[in-house]
């Protein structure tokens, strides 16, 4: 490993700001190699002392200091820092200095890609602008001015309204921003470049009329109206259900291709990764519109919980991203299917949060120490963050949680604030003494719950028993008891009621009266609780919950954990053992493929078998081959079995043109499922349906569910097609991506050569996340085969690549170095290779501290 260990950040350690920026000036005259940026800010002493000016600063070039309009020289230039002394209690400080946003290949701060400036400043990258106080508590109200060629970048954008424009000598021009709004630095935005612009108008719950601007790559206008559309949405349900309107007179949306996350909720001008902005039917599948919806809406609704109100230190970020996650699901909820949207949320906290849980990287939703901040945007913050807030929704009701939303924004509108103040506020608008929900935000750990039951004939009483136990974790080995909500209803009885638990205590029993036999208990409905909940079903009990629970979700996780308990124990099992339990378990399914009367999605979502990487998840140790073995035997089985009911299904999909609506996502979505298990049950049929599908379809959902249904049964189809729609999508990198993505994934022999190959397409570049995401993450997450290799090639070429992406977007490397630190669910054979590739990476000169902490906490 090296040698320099980065410094642990505490949140212990946080103090007030010895000096905080009221107001902030900013002037950019843009260069690619050598921008000048000119940041005036006036600043004032915070207390009784005599501490300097200690700014953050990093790749800096600087010119100039001022202080009052005078040359400053009393400073020191430190690593990453400029310390500035003076024994003035208020003054204006000038800083010039100079960047060279060509060679930003990390994306973050100002950088220069595909011939447009854009910045990215969450967490810390303000500081590679201009030296300043780079933290999230000092809130400032801005004034920028870009000066630019006018030519090549024709836009310059920045935060909140237009004030001034105009000409300049040698073809420039400038424009100037003001934000009337206090913010943290980490929302500067600022974007210059030429594109093409969608425009449209909102008129507000208070008759105020917001211009809406959506900025494209040229040519790329038609895909921008789905974006447009869903901002629009997302606007008026803020109004709807939170009575949240928008504050300034003008909205924009960049869609950018070099991005590392998703998007980013600067005030007044997101800047978004392109590939959650651009859709039409040829280029988009049903999910990428449904993603652009719910990113847009997430942005969007950080306005008020993150931009309004932003978190005291980096923390907190649960504080802005768990309650903004929360309520861009409920959107999406009210948009669409909210069985969908549910399950989506759920499988995302089983497959990634509940492993971040039991790996060397846990933490609570609220960390208590970091070494680098960008490893912070995890889905324990942002995705259990959410299942937290869901917990208050559903403990306090919807009108309490209003109400405590309502105190939230009173009492703290334009402020920084931490964790413990959103809860207080929900405490005070519902008179609910919380200390002990508080413990979520500071125990990490996944909690496991034991139901038991018993039944007493001579009395008629029904007692069910819940038992609650928290494994310590890597950072924390005292744990204590939790508030848990559990949902729960009685099958087989007349009791219809939903029961709500309040679990507080190790172990708690509820007793039911009257009661003719022993009922079924369908549990943990709509998944109340981020939590591991154990009972001990038979089979047929488990369909009985699939076909008959009052609860969608309750019904769908019965059928997964059929699916999933056969899976893992047909890896046990001889060949013929195996296959005759799963013919017994599947067929429990019959009367769901014939059923009339359930809902085409949740029927699909049953009908799926999970994926590997929620198996995965489900056991402490993995034997890797047989478990992805067993789960082919079932999906062949499922195929063959069912076979005449997915062909009708199929042939029963209704042939009209494409649109983006509920009840076509539904159709498609079931057929190409159908499709999917056809090609395991018969080659010959499935061959002709999946080309004349490829070749008649109008939309891009349907083209990859015929590549990925010839996928894993018939390689020289999947080859061939794939050739024609490289050849019709080669100069559309974000189309492209799908294609890398398809190729990472595939089961062959020769996959690593392939990645090599087309690691050299025209269209892919280390310096571009979503090409690395799409092919090189695709790999390392989703392909079993390839990447868990017994050789260990598959790991030796994921830590090769890492390496080289370490010195050019170190972010990205962090992301996608995640399967190699799950190396303890392997075998000790598999474990050995990990390690000794995490090592390699650990031992590379250089290495980042977004690297060096996942490594250092991974490895034993």
């Amino acid at each position: 490993m090296s040698t320099h260990i980065p410094t642990v950040k505490k949140r212990s350690d946080y103090q007030q700001p010895n000096f905080i920026i009221t107001k902030v000036n900013l002037e950019f005259n843009l260069d690619a190699t050598t921008t000048r940026v000119i940041c005036i800010t006036q600043i004032e002493r915070q207390g009784d002392h005599n501490t300097p000016l200690v700014l953050n600063g990093e790749g800096l070039d600087l010119r100039s200091v001022s202080i009052n309009g005078d040359k400053h020289r009393d400073y020191k230039i430190g690593p990453g820092s400029l310390t500035v002394n003076t024994d003035l209690d208020k003054f204006e400080l000038r800083i010039e200095n100079m960047i060279n946003p060509q060679d930003n290949s990390s994306l973050e701060g100002l950088y220069l890609s595909a011939g447009a400036f854009c910045t990215q400043c969450e967490a810390e990258g303000f500081r590679k602008i201009t030296y300043f106080l780079d933290r999230p508590d000092i809130l400032a109200v801005y004034d920028v001015k870009i000066i630019a060629d006018k030519t090549q970048f024709p836009f310059l954008l920045s935060n909140g309204n237009k004030i001034a424009e105009g000409e300049l000598p040698d073809n420039k021009h400038f424009v100037s921003w003001q934000d009337p709004f206090n913010k943290p630095c980490y929302l500067f935005a600022l974007v210059a470049g030429d594109f093409d612009l969608l425009e449209d108008t909102f008129i507000t719950q208070s008759n105020r009329e917001i211009a809406l601007q959506l900025f494209v790559d040229k040519g790329k206008l038609d895909r921008g109206q789905h974006a447009l559309d869903s901002l629009k949405k997302a606007m008026r349900w803020d109004e709807t259900v939170f009575g949240l309107e928008y504050d300034l007179d003008i909205y924009m949306i960049v869609a950018v291709d070099f991005f590392n996350m998703g998007a980013m909720e600067n005030k007044g001008l997101n800047v978004f990764n392109s590939k959650f902005v651009l859709a039409n039917s040829d280029t988009a599948t049903d999910e990428d519109y449904f993603n652009i919806e719910a990113v847009i809406a997430h942005e969007y609704f950080h306005n008020w919980t993150g931009n309004r109100v932003t978190c005291r230190d980096w923390f907190q970020l649960s504080l802005k991203e768990g309650l903004t996650v929360f309520r861009d699901q409920q959107f999406s909820s009210d948009m669409g299917s909210a069985i969908v949207n549910r399950i989506k949320n759920v499988r995302i906290i089983r497959e990634h949060q509940f492993a971040e849980d039991a790996s060397a990287m846990s933490h609570p939703i609220r960390p208590d120490e970091v070494m680098e901040m960008n490893n912070f945007y995890t889905v324990t913050v942002y995705d259990k963050g959410s299942e937290v807030i869901r917990m208050l929704h559903t403990i306090l009701g919807k009108q309490g949680f209003l109400a405590g939303i309502k105190l939230y924004f009173e009492r703290f509108d334009g402020q920084a604030v931490t964790c413990d103040d959103f809860v207080q506020a929900m405490q005070d608008a519902n008179n609910k003494d919380l200390t002990q929900f508080r413990l979520w935000y500071s125990q990490s750990g996944t909690p496991s719950i034991d139901v038991s039951d018993d039944y007493n004939s001579d009395t008629r009483t029904y007692k069910i028993t819940f038992k609650q136990t928290h494994k310590a974790t890597f950072e924390q080995d005292e744990k204590h008891n939790l508030v848990i909500p559990i949902q729960f209803s009685l099958l087989n009885t007349s009791d219809n009621k939903v029961h709500t638990l309040e679990l507080t205590e190790k172990t708690q029993t509820i007793e039911f009266g009257q009661l003719a036999h022993k009922p079924l208990p369908s549990l943990l409905h709509n998944f109340s609780a981020p939590v591991k909940l154990k009972y001990e079903y038979e089979q047929a009990g488990l369909a009985n919950v699939m076909l008959d629970s009052p609860d969608d979700f309750a019904r769908w996780d019965a059928g997964q954990t059929l699916f999933s308990e056969c899976i893992h124990q047909a890896s046990q099992l001889s060949t013929i053992e195996s296959d005759d339990l799963i013919n017994r378990t599947i067929r429990y399914f019959v009367e769901v493929i014939d059923s009339k009367d359930i809902e085409t999605a949740l029927k699909t979502e049953i009908l799926t078998v999970p994926s590997f990487e929620t198996l995965f998840q489900q056991s402490d140790s993995v034997n890797i081959d047989r478990l992805y073995q067993s789960r082919e035997a079932l999906l062949t089985k499922m195929g063959q079995v069912f076979e005449a009911q997915w062909n009708a299904i199929y042939h029963g999909k209704s042939k009209q043109n494409y649109r983006y609506d509920q009840k076509q996502v539904e159709q498609r979505k079931l057929a190409n499922l159908a499709l999917k298990y056809l090609s395991y049950a018969n080659k010959a049929l499935s061959t002709k349906l999946v080309s004349d599908q490829f070749f008649s379809c109008d939309n891009m959902t349907d083209s990859l569910g015929a590549l990925s249904a010839s996928q894993s049964t018939d390689l020289n189809l999947f080859e061939s097609l794939m050739t024609q729609f490289e050849q019709k999508w080669d100069d559309d990198p974000l189309v492209l991506d799908k294609w890398f993505a398809l190729h990472a994934k595939t089961n062959r022999a020769d996959i690593l050569p392939r990645i090599e190959l087309l690691m050299s397409h025209a269209q892919f570049t280390i310096n571009n996340p979503n090409r690395v995401r799409a092919l090189i993450g695709s790999f390392a997450f989703f392909n079993v085969k390839g990447f868990h290799k017994i050789d260990g090639s598959g790991y030796k070429f994921v830590a090769d690549y890492l390496i080289k992406l370490n010195s050019v977007n170190p972010q990205v490397a962090a992301r996608v170095i995640t399967p190699l630190i799950q190396w303890q669910k392997v075998d000790k054979e598999r474990q050995g290779l990990m390690q000794h590739q995490l090592m390699r990476i650990g031992n590379t000169k250089g290495l980042s501290k977004d690297l060096f902490e996942k490594i250092s906490k991974s490895l034993p």
